[in-house]
């Protein structure tokens, strides 16, 4: 049974554009067509990618591989004859140790917490779309989508792989059981978010969409169910989210995380984040520090992946977002389209930041050789942190409707 099949749209429905605004008829989709926004060119309902066994499967694979994931060792490697080996949660505790809290934490909920939550949440509303069992599942498809941005199984294994090309210049490194779980569980739970289609799974909970509704109305920003605007700020009916014709103090809000996030981007970038100590003398690193390393040991992939994902997405993050909010304010009509897809790229991105993050998590847990080498974090590896988690913040924040809102209102020198 296709996840289409489980509910198929009888005819068309009005259905609100999540990233312009504009409530449209949205026609029965046929097979393997792509409906977008007259407007924005926002893709409505994909085509189905796959069936509902096959996505809750592999969702089903990808949690059963990250428990031994978690439980067995990633890495080991062997410096002057001394092996030493990390397990998911052993960067987590090194970086406790180390007084960095504040670290320990977002690597946890990253690495750890949320995958599991994310994953058993996925299993728990496909199951229950499997089996018929549609009540109540729609707030739990909320929660699932609010988190998506959040699981970083990627983004770790990427970090991973960084870690373990610096490794090499230590000692002796090797994949360990758990760290070919970790690849498994990920390639499974990225295969899953393929074969996914959201679309349908919220045309299969109830109540299904509207046809005609009144002169006034507000879409769900979460499940895109069109709605009276008399029932604004109260709990959408599918999905459970609070009802707002836009997001409350959106510009406000992402113009503070903006600027928290340009006070913080220069020191995450002079400030070391690491330490390497050899023999006793420490060799403190920054970002780019690490991306010149990669450089001189020829792996000029890993360089650009790390120098894009550290130094370049932040930044453009920040000034995509500024762009935004100048032009908004300027009820600008130029780029809208573009500016709107802009958005949906920085949107997207802002968690492959995290590489570095991760990368030193893995580090300060395995190189522990007392005074021959050891991996220490550095206060610069907070205000990296703090930046990735601002900016992204700030794109969850913005809801780029308001610039569609605000290019078709006059500009104050305009107005009667």
């Amino acid at each position: 049974m296709s996840l289409r099949q489980v509910y198929q749209r009888p005819a068309a429905e009005l259905i609100g554009c999540a990233d312009c605004g504009l409530v449209q008829m949205l026609p029965p989709v046929p097979a393997n067509a792509i409906a977008e926004c007259v407007r924005c060119h926002r893709p409505f309902a994909p085509p189905a990618r796959g069936s509902i066994d096959s996505a809750l499967a592999l969702t089903v694979a990808a949690l059963l591989l990250l428990l031994p994931a978690a439980s067995l060792p990633l890495m080991r490697v062997t410096s002057f004859g001394v092996p030493r080996r990390n397990w998911l949660p052993t960067g987590v505790e090194a970086l406790w140790n180390y007084g960095f809290a504040s670290l320990s934490i977002v690597v946890f909920i990253f690495s750890i917490a949320i995958p599991f939550i994310y994953l058993g949440l996925m299993i728990w509303v496909l199951g229950g779309i499997r089996l018929g069992l549609t009540a109540s599942l729609g707030k739990l498809f909320r929660w699932t989508a609010a988190l998506r941005p959040w699981v970083m199984l990627e983004v770790y294994l990427v970090g991973c792989c960084v870690a373990y090309t610096r490794l090499e210049s230590i000692g002796s490194v090797g994949v360990g059981t758990g760290g070919w779980c970790l690849l498994a569980a990920t390639a499974a739970a990225v295969l899953a978010t393929l074969k996914l289609d959201e679309q349908s799974v919220w045309d299969a909970l109830p109540p299904h969409g509207a046809s005609s509704i009144g002169k006034q109305a507000i879409s769900c920003e979460t499940c895109e169910l069109i709605i009276d605007a008399r029932n604004e700020r109260s709990p959408c009916p599918r999905c459970g989210a609070t009802l707002h014709r836009r997001k409350p103090d959106t510009i406000q809000r992402t113009l503070a995380l903006v600027i928290t996030g340009y006070l913080l981007y220069v020191p995450a970038n002079l400030i070391p984040v690491l330490s390497v100590e050899r023999f006793g003398r420490p060799d403190p690193s920054t970002i780019l520090s690490g991306v010149h390393e990669l450089i001189t040991n020829g792996l000029w992939p890993l360089a650009i992946i790390v120098f894009t994902a550290s130094i370049v997405v932040p930044l453009v993050k920040l000034f995509g977002l500024t762009l935004m909010l100048i032009m908004t304010r300027l009820r600008s009509r130029r780029g809208l389209v573009f500016r709107t897809r802009l958005f949906r790229f920085i949107d997207r991105i802002g968690r492959w930041s995290n590489i570095d993050l991760f990368m030193i998590s893995i580090l300060v847990a395995l190189v522990q050789f007392g005074a021959l080498t050891s991996v220490r974090p550095e206060p610069g590896a907070i205000a990296f942190a703090a930046v990735v988690i601002i900016t992204m913040m700030a794109s969850r924040n913005f809801d780029a409707r308001v610039m569609w809102d605000a290019a078709s209102e006059p500009a104050a020198g305009q107005r009667a």
